[in-house]
């Protein structure tokens, strides 16, 4: 069932008033606070509206956060009943050392069509192709990049990898420069990272690596809308995060998870910046009013743009 276009206008509204409440703690050093503004406020907007929300990804279990834990109910309870995926300050450091790509992030499905993931690290892979086989979790490095060339009648030199830079990935990264594929890496934001395959203009052709489980569900939800590749692996590092994990209905902890397997049917997805970043500006006040930039997905709209929005603080 299609999700009610009114409902874009709402979800822009949470992201947009999430990312103001960040912005003003932005190079405070805070990143704790800027993350606590930022819930707060995306959970007093969430309760105004018309639906009946359930959290499915938030900040952490009940025993962990006041605020947006897995399992939260929001809104009024009168309208529609929704599963949420939220990250309300992505990019957390970038908020606290002024440093650009925080952005405030939600996914919305109807109920029961979205993955609940777990606090776990996750192995990704996305790519802007839909054919079948071309880029897999289970291929080498090396056959992911050829495969991918080879579909895009480019040579692996003219492809871009956007990865997380971290020590674990020092292998893929050797593997990559062997292949002479030009190198994005990010500090943090994986969820943008994920998303910079969208459009040309951000000139990255393929994501991978480790990163968090949540934020690769979140980024499936906008990947979903256009049609691009995505799979994702969840990591089980002890017996602690197999067991909240199972009470999460995941059993098959070796299983790769297709785009269809994370998230099916209609869905919103809101991403506002805080920051200034490769996918959308940041926050700008003038006087008693301030613009934000979202990237909005609607998927059985169509609807895939950014949209720059105008309200009194």
């Amino acid at each position: 069932m299609p999700i009610d276009k009114k409902f874009q206008n709402s979800f822009i509204n949470v992201t947009s008033r999430a990312a103001l409440s960040s912005y003003f703690l932005i190079g405070k050093k805070d990143k704790i606070g800027a993350d606590k503004a930022a819930v707060d406020t995306m959970r007093n907007e969430l309760n105004k509206i018309e639906m009946n929300g359930k959290i499915v990804i938030g900040e952490g279990e009940l025993d962990e956060a006041p605020m947006l834990y897995i399992g939260e109910n929001v809104g009024t309870t009168n309208g529609p009943m929704f599963d949420i995926a939220v990250d309300p300050l992505e990019g957390t450091n970038f908020v606290a050392n002024d440093l650009p790509g925080a952005m405030s992030v939600i996914a919305v499905t109807n109920k029961s069509n979205l993955l609940g993931a777990p606090e776990t690290y996750m192995n990704k892979i996305s790519a802007n192709c839909s054919e079948q086989n071309v880029v897999d979790l289970d291929f080498s490095v090396k056959k992911n990049i050829y495969n991918l060339a080879e579909s895009k009648n480019l040579k692996p030199e003219n492809l871009t990898a956007c990865l997380l830079d971290r020590p674990r990935h020092k292998e893929i990264i050797n593997e990559l420069k062997k292949l002479n594929v030009k190198l994005k890496l990010i500090s943090d934001g994986d969820v943008a990272g994920a998303l910079m395959i969208i459009n040309k203009k951000y000139s990255v052709d393929i994501f991978l690596g480790i990163g968090g489980g949540p934020e690769g569900v979140l980024a499936a939800a906008a990947l979903d809308a256009y049609n691009c590749h995505f799979q994702g692996r969840f990591i089980f590092n002890s017996n602690k995060e197999k067991d909240r994990a199972k009470k999460m209905g995941i059993t098959n902890f070796d299983k790769k998870y297709e785009l269809n397997e994370i998230i099916s049917g209609d869905s919103i997805f809101c991403a506002t910046g805080i920051t200034s970043g490769d996918i959308v500006s940041g926050i700008e006040i003038n006087k008693d009013k301030f613009t934000s930039e979202t990237l909005i997905t609607h998927k059985s709209l169509g609807l895939k743009k950014i949209i720059k929005t105008e309200q009194i603080i």
